[in-house]
């Protein structure tokens, strides 16, 4: 995919660099990768031109902001052609935080986060399982995250 993109080694250093601290200017940058910061600023209008760049995201710790239960929810629909519909409403839920389709025992995995039990107790109850075409679900909390990091783009 790369290739038909056109992406060169200073894309992918720009790519990385950012990934790891995003609040970097680009003049420091710049400096960093032996560049001007125009350049930067060139490179990363075209990767978003592109859509390899989204946007920037604040990295939040979430449970000093009182979010204490994170939890996985495999989800099994009725048939697979309710996906798009089910999609839609599972959107509305704002403690869902990541949906994917899945292969394997579920039709669709997703991250909720939540404040406490009683939080999760009423999305799954309440809102969850209220969807049409949802069957059933399974749902894993998390006692710990153990770490979280970024594929490194400049190994690929």
């Amino acid at each position: 995919m790369a290739a038909k993109l056109n992406l060169d080694k200073l894309d992918y250093q720009i790519i990385h660099e950012m990934m790891e601290t995003a609040e970097i200017s680009y003049a420091d940058l710049g400096k960093k990768l032996f560049v001007s910061g125009g350049t930067i600023h060139v490179r990363i209008k075209k990767l978003q031109e592109i859509g390899i760049v989204k946007g920037t995201k604040l990295n939040v710790d979430l449970k000093a902001m009182g979010y204490d239960v994170i939890a996985f929810i495999g989800i099994y629909l009725e048939k697979s052609s309710l996906y798009d519909d089910a999609v839609k409403e599972l959107r509305k839920i704002p403690q869902i935080v990541r949906l994917n389709y899945t292969t394997g025992n579920y039709s669709m995995f997703a991250e909720i986060v939540c404040k406490n039990i009683n939080q999760l107790r009423h999305v799954l109850h309440d809102e969850l399982q209220k969807i049409k075409g949802i069957e059933r679900t399974e749902t894993f909390i998390s006692l710990e995250e153990s770490f979280s990091r970024n594929v490194d783009v400049t190994n690929m």
